[in-house]
């Protein structure tokens, strides 16, 4: 279940509180205060057998002799008596429950049991519960405070969502004299059934939620989280803070990959991917909340810093670097224009020190220099009070500059009596101000990494250059062996078969069993016209690092290679005794000049599945720590982006006198890995360290792959569904025209595009309700960047000998054009799916259309979706009569009568 039954949790009828008490000090007591105190206009009915009335009202016995059913119950009673309560609550009718009681599943075995006891007594019934072991429940708008909090909190549009009960008293205690107020307030406690992802998807649709905050100790369904999470963070933002992240919490893991990869970087992956702000402290969330509402959006990170005190400019510009921002470099051009406007001593470059007695003429005229520079993102505006100027003309003159404007201005204005006004006037005009050189700085880079997120969530992928072409076949065949025989760790020769099969380029590499079979495939090596420098490492399938114990020898001539197998032998045997050694490989040492050795891999999360990393590889990788992790599935853009998030990006990027690497192959690389974890879930953990990455390409020289079975099939492996190539289908109209019908793709975006371009206005305005030209690039993406897990829309593929009819399109005659699309879009329930379909106008009446209904009816019947409905314009005859011989039944729209609502539903 998801949001099913929320509603009664938040705006319920009617309350009871099971527990509720007189004594003083009890959590029933506090909690019937609060309770009565709240402004819950209905009927709230205590239960407690030993108490005649409690806060003036008369209690009742039980359950039984409530008289009215309760919407929502609040139980404060032993443990041992809530899956009783839960199984009489649901049997009269009640649709939610808050229980705050503790000593369930936190308890161990015995405790576990009991919560499932609750979980079974609910689900007859689609009872909901938030907890157990929570501080309860709060929407003040409604006047609902089941909860034991020691101050009311005060109404507002933000929520707050917290696994620990602790923190929710302490946000409202400090929130409360600041004035600021909540929509919701939710201590989940136990998660037992409400979780996260229901309560993201419940605040996602509520109109009176502005901004949605988390604390998070731990997720319990990745899947569910990350699909409520893009979701709720495409519409409004998301601010988290997480906690547990020392190191101590990565665990451990056989590959260097595994070891990289801890547990608290991949919930940043996670959160990032989400398009959620992270941020490290409870008073960032507040921080961040306020800066994110004042609408400011930003295209990069480069600041330029205008301020009246040299060193105050210096400590933000220091904030600024060690954050991860940039300082902008002004032009020469705006240098010269400042040069004419500021005295001669003014600082000659960014930060800008326009002197100690700076009035509002020169801040304006600063100010208005620095909006023309393109090679700035933002501007932070700085004033120190001095005895020589007016603190409050200087915020007017940047407020009249601004006027009209929408370019991204901070203001720090220092001090507290002369800073108050200017701070009251930048507040009514929409300007963020902050009080410190470092709160305005960190604001910035919550803009800086919000934006970021943002575009990866909303971005329109490149497209992958030369679609690779893989052979899943036989990638497989090592894999099945290895299984079959037993074995957790593929050979490095099998890793390889694997790897080339994805069209990773590897080092040619041969197996031999003995020192005599190594000196020959030595020679046949380094025949004539091939590098004569070779590699020799140990083959065993108990050794994962083969260098740690002297199983590698580089650099070796064909001669020499026998005797150092058998030396190699020595120091196996010695070093580790009993040691099973098959063999040994044998390979061309790498001649790729000024390569950067990276590593790339994947090891398989408990919780998000399969996790890639990449970064800085060698020996080293574990103490360089140089990395960056996401959740597949990738593509090119977000390989590009997890590659930017490295230190050895700027190596990458070429010095001196050693030319850029290719990046584009170091990003199909990604893509080529991602592929491959999402096609093989029998693949636990993957090593390519070192990949070689140079001017000319890549190539892998070690490879490491631990399989185990997969899990049952069905299961959510990945916390992103991939694309679902199984729907992908050949199809031909009745007029014998041929078309491929698949599930739309990011990639897809210049193509709906075209085919919006190519569609008459009148068809577009039956389909959105309104005419238009041309789609907006955030709607272009919201329309091919779909969550496969809650949506499906389906695109008819076939190549167009028509040249491109959009405007700037990058499309040639010939190319593949979208003809026609059907869409539905699930509620978070997956009991309804509204849908939506669209056809070229020279494509109508060709059964196109209909072909796309029956093909989105399949998948909805495949999905368990009970009913898809959509809303049709009245005048749009063909739709609705395509509707009736579908099976359609028709309503009148009960507020629009040119509107008719349509319902199909499954038997």
């Amino acid at each position: 279940m998801t949001i099913r039954n929320l509603h009664h949790l938040f705006k319920p009828s009617s309350i009871a509180l099971i527990g509720a008490s007189r004594r003083p000090h009890t959590v029933g007591a506090v909690v019937a205060r609060n309770l009565f105190a709240g402004g819950f206009d209905g009927p709230i009915m205590p239960v407690n057998p030993q108490e005649r009335s409690i806060e003036g009202v008369l209690t009742y016995p039980d359950v039984a002799s409530l008289p009215v059913v309760p919407d929502l119950a609040v139980i404060c009673t032993p443990p041992s008596t809530v899956p009783e309560l839960i199984r009489q609550l649901g049997e009269r009718g009640t649709k939610a429950a808050v229980v705050i009681t503790a000593g369930f599943a936190e308890l161990g075995e015995a405790g576990k049991a009991l919560q499932q006891q609750v979980l079974d007594a609910a689900k007859p019934h689609l009872l909901r519960v938030v907890g157990p072991n929570c501080l309860g429940v709060m929407a003040p708008g409604n006047g609902l405070n089941a909860s034991f909090v020691h101050v009311p909190p005060l109404r507002g549009d933000i929520a707050l969502l917290a696994q620990s009960g602790a923190v929710v008293t302490s946000v409202v205690d400090w929130a409360t004299p600041r004035g600021i107020g909540f929509s919701h307030l939710v201590s989940l406690g136990g998660m037992a059934d409400v979780d996260f992802g229901d309560l993201l998807d419940f605040m996602a649709q509520d109109g009176h939620t502005r901004a949605i905050l988390l604390y998070v100790e731990a997720i319990a369904h990745a899947r569910k989280f990350m699909s409520a999470a893009r979701a709720a963070s495409r519409s409004k933002p998301v601010i988290v803070i997480k906690a547990g992240r020392s190191d101590e919490a990565a665990r451990a893991a056989s590959s260097h990959t595994g070891s990289l990869a801890g547990a608290d970087a991949i919930y940043d992956a996670a959160f990032r991917r989400a398009g959620m702000l992270r941020v490290g402290e409870l008073s960032e969330l507040f921080d961040a909340v306020e800066t994110l509402a004042t609408g400011v959006q930003i295209k990069g990170d480069r600041l330029a810093i205008l301020t009246n005190g040299g060193g105050m400019g210096v400590l933000a510009a220091d904030s600024l670097i060690e954050q991860g921002g940039r300082l902008a470099q002004l032009s020469p051009e705006a240098i010269a224009k400042l040069d004419n406007l500021l005295p001669p001593t003014w600082s000659h470059g960014n930060p800008i020190n326009l002197l100690g007695d700076a009035n509002g003429k020169r801040y304006a005229d600063a100010l208005a220099v620095l909006l023309e520079e393109k090679g700035c993102d933002a501007i932070l505006v700085m004033n120190c009070p001095t005895a020589v100027a007016d603190s409050g003309e200087a915020a007017r003159a940047v407020i009249d500059t601004l006027r009209g404007k929408r370019f991204p201005v901070l203001a720090n204005w220092l001090g507290e009596g002369a800073a108050v006004e200017a701070r009251r006037l930048f507040a009514a005009n929409r300007i963020p101000s902050y009080q410190t050189p470092d709160e305005a700085i960190r604001a910035f880079m919550h803009l800086v990494r919000y934006r970021r997120n943002q575009d990866e969530l909303m971005e329109v992928p490149s497209t992958v250059p030369d679609q690779f072409v893989y052979d899943g076949v036989a990638a497989r065949v090592p894999i099945e062996q290895a299984l079959a025989e037993g074995r957790a760790w593929l050979s490095e020769y099998e890793a390889k078969q694997v790897l080339r099969a994805y069209g990773i380029p590897v080092v040619e590499t041969v197996t031999a069993a003995n020192p005599e079979e190594a000196e020959a495939a030595a020679r046949r090596l380094a025949m004539p016209g091939r590098n004569s420098r070779l590699a020799l490492k140990i083959l065993s399938p108990d050794i994962t690092h083969k260098s740690d114990l002297g199983g590698v020898a580089l650099n070796l001539a064909p001669d020499e290679v026998r005797l150092e197998a058998e030396a190699m032998l020595a120091r196996i045997r010695a070093a580790a005794p009993g040691t099973r050694i098959e063999g040994f490989t044998v390979q061309q040492m790498a001649h790729m000049p000024g390569a950067v050795e990276l590593i790339v891999g994947m090891t398989d999360d408990r919780l998000f599945g399969p996790v890639l990393v990449f970064g800085q590889g060698g020996t080293e990788v574990e103490v360089v720590q140089d990395k960056a992790l996401a959740l597949p599935p990738l593509n090119m853009n977000l390989a590009r982006d997890m590659m930017a998030r490295t230190r050895v990006h700027k190596l990458l990027q070429g010095y001196r006198h050693r030319p850029p690497a290719d990046l584009t192959a170091i990003a199909l690389t990604l893509n080529k890995v991602s592929q491959l974890v999402i096609d093989f879930p029998e693949i636990q953990e993957l090593d390519i360290n070192p990949l070689y990455a140079g001017a000319d390409g890549v190539m892998a020289l070690d490879a490491r792959i631990r399989v185990a079975p997969p899990l049952e099939p069905g299961a959510a492996r990945l916390a992103i569904r991939a694309y679902p190539k199984r729907l992908e289908q050949h199809v031909q109209i009745h007029d014998g025209r041929e078309f491929l019908i698949r599930p739309i793709r990011p990639e897809d975006e210049p193509l709906i595009h075209d085919m919006i371009a190519r569609t008459a206005i009148e068809d577009i305005r039956l389909r959105f309700f309104a005419p238009m030209r041309r789609l907006s690039r955030a709607m272009a993406a919201r329309l091919t960047q779909i969550d496969y897990d809650r949506e499906m829309a389906l695109v008819a593929i076939a190549p167009d000998p028509a040249p491109p009819a959009a405007e700037g399109s990058d499309l040639r005659p010939g190319d593949e054009a979208i003809f026609g699309t059907v869409r539905i879009t699930a509620d978070p329930d997956n009991e309804k799916a509204e849908y939506a379909v669209l056809v070229r106008s020279d494509m109508k009446g060709k059964g196109l259309g209909y072909l796309l209904m029956t093909r989105i009816l399949d998948y909805a019947r495949t999905r368990g979706i009970r009913e898809v409905f959509g809303e049709v314009l009245r005048e749009n005859v063909t739709m609705l009569q395509m509707c009736r011989d579908l099976g359609f039944k028709q309503t009148d729209y009960p507020d629009d009568p040119g509107i008719v609502e349509v319902h199909y539903t499954f038997g």
